[in-house]
């Protein structure tokens, strides 16, 4: 095992600049200028190098067992049904063990890794480690040897802590220099984008910068002051000033922390929801950041050392060295942002998978049909959609539209863990509230369905309310992105949610006794969470549930003495965005819940984070899937690709791709009636990334925008066909059908039905 400490000033000291004469590469220097030392980008430091030289797969456990791509744990691992690798000691993880485990989740969680014996999702036959680039089964397990370096880009008060890892293959072809930047997806942390982004480009022999872009895994226990380091080891607080940094601290005295806990025993801070920075308006720059660090690596890596010194000359600049930006989700808003932010020519192009970037040009600028035919809803902010379905999911998925029938799936979720009598209460909450129209539950359910259609959803949407909200999917966005656009502490407790670690009754309790598992979580949190509250290891806590706080779906509303999923809490995070009661549309005051101060605050951060959708000429490819329900391509995708229309007219690079029986997590097809249903749309972004990269290298055309119209893979629920090209997923067509292309109507986009 190879680490390195690196601390490089960001300039040659004088007298050894004075020194030189003539210097290889440089050339003969002269009028007093300075060579081209290669310094670590402002505000950036380099935390430690490590070469990971495992070719053959095994246990993972140092770096001589790891790799770039895997850790180490190879195809077969990464595959294996068994539960997650152990650790040595479970309450005290190494960093290298966790950074074994963070890969094999983040795997898990974004692609479909499911081999057995009755079903197979596409993962070691269509992608995967073993899978060339050709998409032959040729890489067998498919490590990949190289180098990683740990850096963190931060600002002057050393509180946001960006953490970025450089991986370089040795396959890396110093005279062809390629990088591809991947911030991670959703709250994800550094290694988000390993699965999805990284396998492609080490596969390529490209240098791969991924970046958790201020998100991540940040995890504050209050209680005992712990928190995570950038390697993901725990610590006090307090013993982070030195080693590895902490990657979050919430900005509480120890006098505020102790009356807080005594007032809300148990509670956490998370990274993206309580920096007080609102990190989703820097999700573009921190990209920007990665690729800068990205080329600093490479200039130590293979940049000529002066007269026997450690200083290296630069070799790799924007300008000789192909890079790319490219991710999915969240890290799909980040590249499009980081185009739009590249005022240097950092990046040559992005491929963005489902991104959520919502554009700042109005609406009645630009228009979104399907079928020649105007949508109802589009365009809007994400807190908009996700606020609007925290109201109305639960109470649509009882529609008979929305049901997908008896099987066993995770897409009835809500009736396998008996959420419908609660759904029911909310639907009886709204219809009280003015919300909803009708007499009964069932009329009041396709109500809010078609509330839903009208507000960016389509019908192809309607069978997927049910899982996302089941999952707590829309309470935890809702919840933590009011805190980070507000920038408000963890002691606002803004519209009495918080996060903590539950009891078996659902109740907060301090994370080392909330359930058996829970201190593993906390102690392991690096590499089994998220970045979210999705409950590991903390959940959404409503604080005013009648009878004691309670997590989100248990929570008892005070208006309505019923457990309808925290609906007074839930219409408290709505009014932040429209700035009125949801009940009477009265405006929001000095004394309201939430205040007028509140929802200004939280409205300024939802604007700080809006797209220009101007991607300056870059070539760019968008895929979509159309079933996406989470980030519905109404407000997101093509709304994004109208008001590009818009922007840059029409000469624009943007090429979009929309596929059908495609959905927001590849993650969830190994579940029962996912399977059948759902196409892997993973298959899209990677011939996205080869489309992009042959325009790139050789000037192939990038394929127009199109529909792209898949088979979905029937079967048996639980033990679908494994899913071919031929059959199931067909290319994206360099001359699409008529039928198939997609264009614009002036300036509204025409998706084609």
């Amino acid at each position: 095992m190879s680490v390195e400490s690196i601390r490089i000033p960001r300039r040659l000291p004088v007298a050894a600049a004075a020194a030189l004469l003539c210097v290889p590469l440089a050339g003969c220097l002269g009028g007093g200028d300075d060579p081209p030392i290669n310094t670590l980008p402002e505000n950036t430091a380099s935390l430690s190098r490590t070469a990971y030289t495992a070719t053959a797969r095994g246990a993972g456990t140092t770096a001589d067992t790891q790799d770039l791509l895997t850790a180490g744990l190879g195809r077969t691992g990464l595959a294996s049904t068994s539960p997650t690798p152990a650790y040595a000691d479970p309450l005290n993880p190494t960093a290298l063990e966790l950074r074994r485990n963070a890969i094999l989740s983040n795997y898990r969680g974004l692609v479909d890794t499911t081999v057995t014996a009755t079903t197979n999702g596409g993962f070691g036959t269509l992608f995967g480690p073993n899978i060339d680039l050709a998409g032959n089964d040729t890489l067998g397990e498919g490590l990949i040897p190289g180098v990683e370096y740990i850096g963190v880009l931060d600002n002057p008060e050393g509180t946001k802590r960006v953490t970025m890892a450089v991986q370089v293959p040795a396959s890396f072809n110093p005279s062809d220099p390629c990088v591809v930047v991947a911030p991670s997806s959703g709250s994800r942390g550094v290694y988000g984008a390993i699965g999805t982004v990284a396998e492609w480009g080490l596969k390529r022999g490209c240098a791969v910068a991924m970046t958790d872009a201020g998100k991540g895994i940040g995890l504050h226990d209050l209680a005992d002051d712990s928190v995570n380091r950038v390697d993901g080891t725990r610590a006090a607080r307090s013993a982070t000033a030195t080693g590895s940094p902490a990657n979050f601290a919430a900005q509480l005295t120890d006098a505020v922390r102790s009356a807080f806990l005594a007032a809300f025993p148990g509670r956490v801070a998370l990274k993206q929801a309580h920096s007080q920075l609102n990190p989703e308006k820097d999700w573009g720059s921190d990209t920007l950041g990665a690729a800068r660090f990205a080329l600093w690596v490479l200039n130590e890596e293979y940049g000529t050392a002066l007269l026997g010194t450690s200083y290296k000359l630069r070799r790799y600049d924007p300008g000789n060295t192909l890079v790319m930006a490219a991710s999915v989700s969240n890290g799909g808003t980040a590249v499009l942002r980081a185009a739009e932010l590249d005022t240097e020519g950092l990046i040559d192009a992005v491929v963005a998978g489902e991104p959520g970037a919502s554009p700042q040009l109005a609406t009645t600028s630009y228009g979104v049909q399907q079928g020649g035919v105007a949508v109802g809803g589009y365009g809007k902010p994400l807190y908009d959609y996700f606020s609007f379905a925290n109201l109305y999911q639960p109470c649509a998925a009882l529609a008979p539209e929305a049901s997908m029938g008896a099987e066993v799936s995770l897409h009835n979720y809500m009736t396998l863990t008996g959420m419908n009598a609660r759904a029911a209460s909310r639907c009886t909450a709204l219809a009280a509230a003015g919300l909803v129209s009708g007499a009964d539950t069932a009329t009041q359910a396709t109500d809010a369905l078609n509330r839903l259609r009208n507000y960016g959803w389509g019908t192809y949407n309607d069978t997927m309310h049910n899982a996302h909200y089941g999952l707590g999917n829309a309470w935890i966005v809702t919840s933590m992105y009011a805190n980070a656009y507000g920038r408000f502490s963890v002691a606002d407790n803004v519209c009495g949610v918080s996060f903590a670690g539950v009891d078996a009754t659902g109740s907060p309790a301090p994370l080392a006794t909330a359930t058996a598992a829970t201190p593993l979580q906390k102690a392991q949190s690096f590499a089994v969470a998220n970045g979210t509250a999705n409950g590991t290891p903390a959940a959404v806590i409503v604080n005013n549930s009648m009878g004691g706080a309670k997590r989100w779906d248990l929570a008892v509303s005070p208006s309505t003495n019923t457990a309808d999923f925290g609906f007074d809490s839930a219409m408290c995070l709505r009014a932040l965005y429209t700035g009125t009661d949801p009940r009477t549309n009265a405006p929001l005051t000095a004394t309201t819940t939430p205040t007028l101060e509140q929802s200004q605050r939280v409205r300024t951060g939802i604007t700080e984070t809006l797209a220009t959708a101007n991607v300056r000429g870059k070539p760019t490819l968008i895929v979509a899937g159309r079933s996406d329900a989470l980030l519905p391509v109404n407000n997101a995708a093509r709304a994004y690709v109208a008001a590009n229309h818009v922007a840059e007219g029409a000469a624009s690079p943007v090429r979009y791709v929309e596929v059908t029986n495609g959905q927001h997590f590849d993650g969830f097809l190994g579940f029962t009636g996912f399977d059948t249903r759902y196409i892997p749309l993973h298959v899209y972004f990677v011939d996205a990334l080869n489309a992009m990269y042959a325009n790139l290298k050789s000037g192939t055309a990038l394929p127009p925008s199109q529909v792209v119209r898949t088979t979905p893979r029937g079967g048996t629920p639980g033990a679908a066909p494994a899913p071919t090209r031929a059959v199931n997923l067909p290319a994206i067509a360099v001359s699409p059908a008529a039928t198939d292309v997609i264009g614009f109507s002036g300036n509204a986009i025409n998706v084609p039905n």
